[in-house]
């Protein structure tokens, strides 16, 4: 049968593999269409099993905020090599990823992801589309994490070309004061603070309490270490785990652009200022290989 290059175009179309594969996929399936498709799909998965061990220490960080900042997603994506990461096909990949997930419930966990069909095309899952990526790449790849916010105003900020990324969402209480620049600037001036200071959390309470009794139990040994007695020890350990508080809370850390305030002085500064209230809910820092 003649393999027309419409044909090879509407499978290419289809499936987003090269064109060489396409028409080696039509001629081995005399032109049958969707067995073609099925063909590609095949190959795509085995050579993403090939290659699933491979380490993925490179990638990009891709995020999207809604026109009225009231939906926010970020994704990372990981690949073996920086080259991979910057390609066209990679970072649309990432950006569809994105889109979906904006679109969509999300699930738990990456994993689930995968078995989602892509908003944009109901006969691809999301493992389909990686397949035929990692084919056509020769890399291995993977979605990482991601994360959504829909429930106050969110903001992104991407650093060192997409290899770290960060999304905060605020609660503001008066929507037209979340259209400002003096909060949009805000907003991105807390993603930049969350990109260079890497807090754990953003208040005390939300400190896992295993990282915190971790602490506290190395503050405890190294007092004893240095020749303090056991109840000693004990009463030192407040005011190190202050000074830990202080270093890992959003809200306590000084503010990376003025140092003489905390965030949670800024949060109250620019609440006075907008004359509106205003609270951070919760953030994500994603950065590429950590």
């Amino acid at each position: 049968m003649n393999i027309t290059s419409q044909m090879v175009k509407e499978l290419r179309d289809k499936t987003n593999a090269g064109m060489m594969d396409c028409k080696k996929a039509l001629t081995e399936t005399s032109g049958d269409m969707e067995k073609a498709v099925d063909l590609l799909r095949q190959k795509g998965l085995a050579v993403a099993q090939k290659r699933a061990g491979r380490a993925t220490s490179e990638g990009l960080v891709e995020t999207y905020i809604q026109a009225d900042g009231k939906l926010g997603v970020m994704v990372e994506v990981n690949c073996e090599t920086d080259f991979v990461a910057k390609s066209d096909a990679f970072i649309e990949f990432a950006k569809n990823v994105v889109l979906h997930v904006a679109e969509t419930t999300p699930p738990d966990s990456p994993a689930e992801l995968m078995e989602q069909k892509f908003v944009k095309n109901s006969a691809l899952s999301i493992q389909d589309m990686l397949n035929e990526l990692v084919a056509k790449l020769g890399e291995n790849i993977g979605i990482k994490r991601f994360a959504k916010f829909n429930e106050g105003v969110s903001e992104t900020y991407i650093h060192a070309g997409g290899k770290l990324g960060v999304m905060v969402e605020i609660a503001c209480e008066n929507d037209s004061v979340a259209k400002s620049a003096d909060f949009i600037e805000f907003a991105k001036n807390i993603c930049m603070h969350i990109a260079a200071a890497n807090p754990v959390s953003i208040n005390r309470e939300e400190v896992p309490a295993d990282l915190a009794e971790r602490e506290r139990n190395i503050f405890i040994q190294q007092a004893i270490d240095s020749g303090k007695p056991a109840n000693i020890a004990e009463k030192m350990v407040g005011g190190k785990m202050d000074r830990f508080f202080a270093e890992s809370c959003l809200l306590e850390q000084k503010f990376v652009k003025n140092p003489d305030i905390s965030v949670q002085d800024l949060v109250k500064e620019v609440a006075t200022k907008l004359g509106t209230g205003l609270s951070i809910k919760r953030f994500a820092r994603f950065q590429v290989g950590a």
